[in-house]
């Protein structure tokens, strides 16, 4: 190898280092570790196409995961919710948690019952959530939540006011501590199995909308916005 491709290969792997999350003990991924992924914005990626976490967490000895919305400012991820529900009351508190997010692209057909699997893209985070006390980052993950869901919808609807503000708790983790985990392609049979006359393959899924249905108390003179007629999740 000469020179320049020493120099090449060495900035290669140190924007990787920049770009991935560090592996932890607990983000490490260990069962199939090929499918697993660091890269911050893979990550992020699928952060950002997924519209419900779950989020684990121990209180007296007893382990909930209870299923949320959420959103991503830049390398957090909010929560939010009433200060008197369990999930906020608890974490707000300053317990470790896990926060988990899960992608189905599809289902994986194989020549035996064993070998069928699932296509799919899956985030793990770890760490502790802290309350959001600065009212200017509380209304942006406010906006963020909001966006998270529908693109678009922020800059028409009425935003908060200072008493729902007040009603509603923002908690903020940190994405230090994340791994992601993925599957594509078609089944891998054992050898033998794939002369079997068994159909074998791949039946991809995707989130898909109707039809709007519209308030029946909107005025017959508001139209369908164009971010409600085209939506869409993914890249």
């Amino acid at each position: 190898m000469n020179t320049n491709n020493q120099h090449f290969d060495k900035a290669q792997r140190k924007q990787q280092t920049i770009n991935n999350i560090p592996i932890t003990s607990r983000t490490k991924i260990r069962r199939v570790p090929q499918r697993g992924n660091y890269d911050r914005e893979t990550i992020y990626q699928i952060l950002d196409e997924g519209l419900i976490c779950h989020t684990g967490f121990i209180v007296n000895g007893q382990t909930f995961v209870i299923p949320t919305a959420y959103g991503r400012i830049n390398d957090r991820l909010y929560i939010h919710g009433s200060p008197a529900s369990r999930l906020i009351k608890t974490l707000k508190e300053g317990v470790e948690i896990c926060v988990t997010v899960t992608l189905l692209d599809g289902l994986v057909l194989a020549r035996s019952a064993y070998h069928h699997s699932m296509n799919y893209r899956s985030v793990m985070a770890f760490g502790i959530a802290t309350v959001v006390e600065n009212e200017a980052e509380k209304l942006a993950a406010l906006q963020a939540f909001t966006e998270h869901i529908i693109r678009d919808r922020w800059q028409e609807v009425r935003p908060p006011n200072p008493q729902e503000l007040a009603g509603t708790l923002v908690l903020s983790l940190p994405l230090n501590e994340a791994s992601a985990k993925m599957r594509s392609g078609p089944p891998i049979d054992d050898k033998d199995d794939y002369n079997l006359p068994v159909w074998a393959g791949e039946l991809p899924l995707s989130l898909q909308t109707s039809s709007p249905i519209v308030d029946p108390r909107l005025p017959e003179n508001i139209g369908i916005p164009p971010y409600v007629k085209n939506y869409s999740r993914g890249n």
